[in-house]
């Protein structure tokens, strides 16, 4: 076996990506998309049904057209993934939304209500949201009206607790981002080992595991395929087309990765205030630092898709005035 179909049997994979083609290629049980993405994926060809679709749909329904139009793109992007993969996907609710508890409950409602009208059912959904005491807090409401959450943008363990003890579904912790910051102050080039990245995972893993949390972990934004391999067997990696591939294409050995048994451990968990948690982030300068900049990479890209769907709706209404004149 190559090393993705060795990786299947120790953990879920996922596909990071909103490209249908590669999604069918490489056969993953569920999908995660973001604002990154779909910008991405709304410049491809065989996505301009669906901007068409969105845009008169929020013209339909008045207000924030390209909002809105965003809004309606995503559900349908996430629908037609659904068809392909047999588990869920992870649609994501607006950045600039990531400091508003109430706001994002809305948002969340509005993403499920709008699957629901296309025939999908909340239990295959994940909404994801930014791992901000706001977005938690926003996900522990959510998780307790049965709708399922996907916390984000999480770089340390106090974002990994506190996403536990609210209860949410799944964490997607950064494996590279973390790398990233480390290499950018350190100038070291770290193994697959000794990439911190790597073990954040892992403690996050295995604490809880050894605490016996529901919320499952998946390794999200990596780098490379060496990445991966150190963290095979955590419950879900998702991980893009460029490294599915280049895993597709190894028939070595898969690295060993995480344990495949953590004893559960007569400890108390720990729950933190919201003081303790600001406090403990703030302390954190990596993770403060890569939080900040995710939600202003995720704002941006989100901007930028709103800016593509105007910029469409512009061209089809003149489109049509051409051909009625």
């Amino acid at each position: 076996m190559n090393k993705l179909e060795q990786l299947r049997q120790r953990s879920l994979v996922v596909a990071d990506t909103g490209d249908i083609e590669a999604i069918r290629r490489y056969r993953p049980h569920d999908a995660t998309t973001n604002p990154s993405l779909l910008y991405k994926a709304a410049q491809l060809p065989q996505y301009q049904s669906h901007l068409l679709e969105a845009l008169a749909w929020a013209e339909r329904h008045g207000g924030d057209r390209s909002r809105l139009a965003a809004m309606k793109l995503a559900v349908a992007i996430g629908t037609e993934i659904l068809d392909i993969v047999p588990g869920v996907v992870s649609t994501e609710v607006d950045a600039r939304l990531s400091f508003d508890t109430r706001a994002t409950v809305e948002y969340a409602r509005q993403l499920i209500q709008l699957y629901e009208q296309a025939g999908i059912g909340r239990e295959r959904v994940l909404i994801k949201i930014a791992s901000t005491w706001e977005g938690i807090s926003a996900a522990a409401l959510l998780e307790r009206e049965g709708i399922h959450c996907n916390l984000t943008l999480l770089f340390s363990f106090s974002q990994a607790l506190a996403c536990a003890e609210a209860g949410v579904t799944l964490i997607s912790p950064f494996v590279g981002r973390i790398l990233d910051w480390h290499k950018a102050k350190s100038g070291v080039d770290f193994t697959a080992e000794d990439d911190p990245g790597v073990a954040s995972v892992r403690s996050i893993f295995e604490y809880y595991k050894s605490c016996d949390y529901d919320t499952v972990v998946m390794g999200a934004s990596f780098r490379n395929t060496g990445e991966i391999e150190a963290l095979a067997g955590c419950d879900r990696l998702t991980i893009s087309p460029q490294l599915l591939q280049a895993l597709e294409e190894d028939s070595g050995t898969l690295a060993s990765g995480l344990p495949e048994q953590v004893a559960p451990q007569a400890r108390p968990r720990q729950a933190l205030s919201e003081a303790e948690f600001r406090y403990q982030l703030n302390a954190d300068a990596m993770a403060t630092e890569k939080l900040a900049e995710g939600i202003r990479n995720f704002v941006h890209d989100q901007e930028q898709l709103e800016q593509l769907l105007l910029q469409q709706a512009k061209e089809h209404e003149a489109s049509d005035v051409a051909t009625n004149s």
